[in-house]
């Protein structure tokens, strides 16, 4: 498989013939001592304006962030491998023995997972002791809104934010609360926000196909959310990360739109016939080749890992925890020997919840956060992997 790389690589222009000498983790650039940002645009600021913003610049380039409180929430009812083994050909052992899952959480009812995020996002506020009203960004990481045109919003207004903060989602599947990691220090660093909020959340129950016993045994609902802070870049909480996405992997795992048979209907036109109005649409179910998936994650995350920590300037022996997508415990286990690091160093609570995509990462955080197991000022090494096919992964420091 080709892996092609997303890190953003601009074009620094040349300044008095000055060579580039340095790459800022933050993704700022400086030609020697002179500091300088690189932004959006089609055209090179001259020299003039260059100085000029000298001391903006700079603030910019010193500018951290880090990971300052979390938060997580997960629906009441719990489905266990004995609950499944009632409606498909299955039972405790198999699921285990291929999964290490044993159970999962499951939305019902009227509940939604919108519900779950602001449940997540008011602990995580209430950790890093932060008012709603000083969130600068709410992102939404999750690949199964409430609303086709992203439930952000609503989150947003139900944690009572009275300054109309921005708010979106981002859909990366299991890769999204990575990418929603990258993206708040991006706009911490380059925008100056100073409070972002990036939750993952999905609920996969409502995608699966219940009589498919390859893909309804895997998964869970779920949330977990990060206040990720701005601060000087010596308590900076993202040293480095690497990201990824190869569209010719969509086959192996996708939720596709279809057409419903029974809508749409034809009008003619200028003696001709076509199909309109267009026939009604939704998503199909989870689709999912397991084996070309589990030989693609234990692939590229080791190598994706292995290019964070350089980006970082770390090795492995910098690492604490990893802390990977919860999507089968024989990738977890695959990965940590590959790169050489002990069982007891891994985060897993796959166990309990199943693989809950973009919540995966964030709920495993909380929990190792509030149980003590994850220490304040510890490295982990954290990535996702899944549809798209995308993968990611970060070197952070939990503060």
């Amino acid at each position: 498989m080709e892996i092609a790389s997303l890190i953003f690589t601009p074009k620094v222009p040349q300044l008095n013939k000055m060579r580039v000498s340095a790459i800022f983790p933050s993704g700022f650039y400086s030609p020697d001592a002179i500091p300088m940002r690189v932004s959006c645009s089609s055209t090179v600021q001259g020299s003039d304006q260059l100085f000029a913003s000298k001391s903006q610049s700079s603030r910019l380039i010193g500018k951290g962030c880090k990971l300052v409180g979390c938060g997580s929430a997960v629906p009441k009812l719990q489905i266990s491998n004995d609950d499944l083994s009632k409606i498909v050909d299955t039972n405790d052992e198999w699921i285990a023995v291929r999964t290490g899952i044993r159970n999962r959480r499951v939305l019902t009812g009227k509940d939604r997972m919108t519900g779950l995020a602001v449940e997540a996002a008011q602990k995580a506020l209430e950790m890093a002791e932060v008012n709603p009203d000083d969130v600068d960004l709410v992102l939404l990481c999750t690949s199964t809104p409430d609303d086709l045109f992203g439930s952000a919003p609503q989150i947003q207004a139900a944690l009572g934010c009275k300054k109309n903060p921005l708010a979106f989602d981002i859909t990366a599947a299991c890769s999204g609360f990575v990418l929603g990691l990258v993206s708040a220090s991006c706009y911490i660093r380059g925008g100056g926000f100073k409070n972002v909020l990036v939750i993952g959340a999905d609920a996969l129950s409502r995608y699966v196909d219940w009589t498919d016993r390859g893909t309804c045994i895997l998964f869970g609902d779920a949330a977990g959310a990060v206040l990720v802070q701005a601060c000087d870049s010596d308590e900076d909480g993202l040293f480095g990360f690497d990201l990824h996405t190869d569209g010719e992997g969509n086959r192996h795992l996708n939720a596709s739109v279809k057409e419903n048979e029974t809508d749409g209907g034809l009008f003619s036109t200028n003696g001709s016939v076509v199909e309109f109005p267009p026939k009604g649409s939704s998503y199909s179910l989870v689709q999912m080749n397991g084996r070309e998936v589990f030989r693609f994650a234990c692939q590229v995350v080791p190598q994706s890992i292995e290019i964070a920590l350089e980006n970082a300037g770390m090795t492995r022996s910098n690492i604490d925890w990893l802390l990977l997508h919860q999507a089968n415990q024989r990738i977890l286990d695959a990965v940590a020997t590959r790169l050489e690091i002990p069982e007891d160093r891994v985060i897993s609570n796959l166990a309990n919840y199943g693989n809950t995509s973009a919540a995966s990462i964030p709920l495993a955080l909380d929990e190792s956060v509030r149980s003590g197991k994850i220490k304040s000022g510890q490295t982990i090494a954290t990535a996702g992997f899944g549809a798209g096919l995308t993968w990611g992964s970060a070197i952070i420091r939990w503060n």
